[in-house]
């Protein structure tokens, strides 16, 4: 219970910190001139989301858990029982980082790919002939050019807003040769900043392409109202169900 309100303060102090950031910055320079320092804290807040221990924050620094972590940890043994494959995407290696070290505590095999991976076959052949029930993918390994029939399962543990790049990394398993139905499941905090991109998004199709374009002198289409949409204090308490 300790850690879990220490989560809670970490995601408020987070989010009470980047919304007084970004509002100085957007009534300094303006819309316009200030996307970067955004989409920064929008950056960090996402973090907050998958694991307060990602972020450099005082309050982060005394986190040992993370209820979405917990979540998965939760998922995983039932989903390894039932003999599913599962593919389990997230953008930060960080991420996948902590996720191994939970699964250090686990009986569950697993292999890697990461965006500075040399040997790619390797762990592609080992999930593929069965020898692992679970991959760990980052968005930048994963994205394309890999085909993973075997999988049945995919897990996105922090979504990705732009919806396309979403879909390449899920069509890993919807390859020619896929013969089973392939379960998706997306860990979404509702009550953080997924959620509230979640409900923004909704409305703007253009916004994750504006979010999370590579340029940083991309366009930022957010209004005034948006930002204090995203930024406005919630009742942060992380959803443990999956999305």
């Amino acid at each position: 219970m300790a850690d879990g309100l220490v989560e809670e303060d970490a995601g408020r102090a987070r989010r009470e910190d980047d919304r007084q950031l970004a509002r100085a910055e957007v009534a300094r320079k303006g819309l316009a001139r200030s996307h970067i320092v955004v989409l920064d804290a929008l950056l960090k807040l996402r973090q907050v989301c998958c694991d307060p221990r990602l972020v450099k924050l005082t309050a982060a620094r005394r986190v040992t858990a993370s209820a979405k972590l917990e979540h998965l940890m939760e998922m995983l043994p039932q989903l390894v029982e039932d003999g599913r494959r599962i593919l389990l995407f997230s953008q930060f290696t960080s991420m996948l980082d902590l996720i191994k070290l939970a699964l250090g505590e686990t009986a569950i095999e697993f292999v890697e790919l990461r965006g500075d991976t040399t040997d790619r076959a390797g762990p592609v052949a080992r999930f593929q002939q069965g020898k692992v029930p679970l991959f760990l993918i980052s968005l930048k390994a994963g994205g394309t050019g890999l085909n993973l029939t075997a999988a049945d399962t995919v897990i996105h543990y922090d979504p990705w807003w732009n919806p396309a790049v979403e879909d390449q990394a899920t069509d890993r398993a919807h390859r020619i040769g896929q013969d089973k139905p392939v379960f998706v499941y997306k860990l979404i905090v509702r009550e953080g900043i997924e959620g509230a991109i979640e409900l923004l998004k909704s409305r703007k199709a253009a916004l994750a392409e504006a979010l999370f374009a590579n340029s940083a002198k991309a366009p930022l289409d957010l209004t005034e109202a948006d930002i204090s949409a995203l930024f406005a204090p919630l009742d942060y308490t992380p959803d443990r169900r999956a999305a």
